[in-house]
């Protein structure tokens, strides 16, 4: 049975100029202690779909879903407060950037001790132990001391490990990582990464890391889910998507990473960008980009097909031989 399960998942936006769709028709499910990584471009909907699965989209945003089911729990029917019982204990998430995410008025021992006072409970001494003993998990040294700190006297790397304590401090069956090794150099990316698959391995909890590299994803992920402009392209084991991507933007994030421009005199790039929330085009999101694009790409808005190992949402899917190119 699945940990997670989403259907037809849409969020809509209301705006000065009417209502857009930054999510939509998106399908998701995560199995226990499953790895999903969650690709795409900037403005593809990642972040979006996983604020809508915690109950965090703005309040000018609404959330729509033939069905939305957290470890059985229809979390469309449950109450504010029933949802919040669930979102930091159950189902936790790490957010893109530490510094705008924790609180710069209070301690980041007070922020560690909050949440597990309200889910778990205790006395302040069991809590601060506890914050410790977090701190020591996710490699704070001198875990005691640093509880005292403020965030801005923290480096962003010890920040986003503050960050992890926190998401984790409930036993989470669930954690949604978004992007948790923006701004930070490549070797602290490295290390964090490495303690979020560690956490994982050893709490057997399902985790959606959530990116814009593939090449993290390939190294991490049993499953990975391509988005563009708030739908589903492609979804399937990763071993098998890197192999024979069969969505055209697969293959082109694919050809664009740099270990697969090695000789050549330019990295290869998508041309054009994702489109705006209110300038999607006819037919097929992709089309306007797509190499491959043909009369009927520009009219008709193809489904999601589904696959032996997954989906696809392309009119004429790439053959293996073309997407092993």
């Amino acid at each position: 049975m699945a940990l997670l399960e989403i259907r037809n998942l849409s969020v809509d936006f209301a705006t000065h100029g009417g209502k857009v769709r930054a999510v939509e028709g998106v399908d998701l499910t995560v199995d226990e202690g499953e790895v999903l990584g969650i690709v795409g471009e900037s403005g593809s909907g990642k972040s979006v779909a996983s604020l809508a699965v915690m109950g965090l989209v703005a309040a000018n945003g609404t959330v729509s879903a033939d069905r939305m089911s957290f470890a059985g729990h229809d979390l469309m029917k449950l109450s504010p407060r029933q949802r919040r019982m669930i979102t930091g204990r159950d189902a936790a998430m790490i957010f893109q950037e530490p510094m705008t995410s924790l609180n710069p008025c209070f301690t980041v021992g007070f922020q560690l001790m909050e949440g597990m006072a309200e889910h778990i409970g205790g006395s302040r001494a069991t809590l601060k132990n506890r914050a410790i003993e977090l701190l020591d998990q996710v490699g704070i040294s001198d875990a005691e001391t640093r509880l005292r700190a403020y965030p801005h006297q923290l480096s962003g790397g010890m920040n986003q490990r503050v960050m992890i304590a926190m998401a984790i401090a409930c036993n989470p069956r669930l954690l949604i990582a978004d992007e948790p090794t923006t701004a930070l150099d490549v070797t602290i990316q490295r290390q964090i990464l490495e303690l979020l698959l560690d956490l994982q391995r050893k709490r057997g909890m399902a985790l959606i890391l959530i990116t814009h590299n593939m090449g993290v994803v390939a190294e991490t992920a049993h499953r990975v889910v391509v988005m563009y402009a708030g739908q589903v392209m492609e979804e399937r084991p990763a071993a098998a998507l890197f192999k024979t991507p069969r969505h055209p933007y697969t293959a082109a994030l694919l050809e664009a990473l740099p270990e697969r421009s090695s000789g050549k005199k330019r990295l290869l790039a998508i041309p054009g960008m994702v489109p705006g929330l209110d300038d999607r085009p006819q037919g097929c999101l992709f089309n306007p980009r797509c190499p491959y694009v043909a009369p009927a790409c520009l009219s008709e808005r193809p489904p999601l097909l589904a696959e032996a190992s997954g989906g696809v949402r392309c009119i004429k899917p790439l053959a293996a031989a073309a997407g092993s190119a």
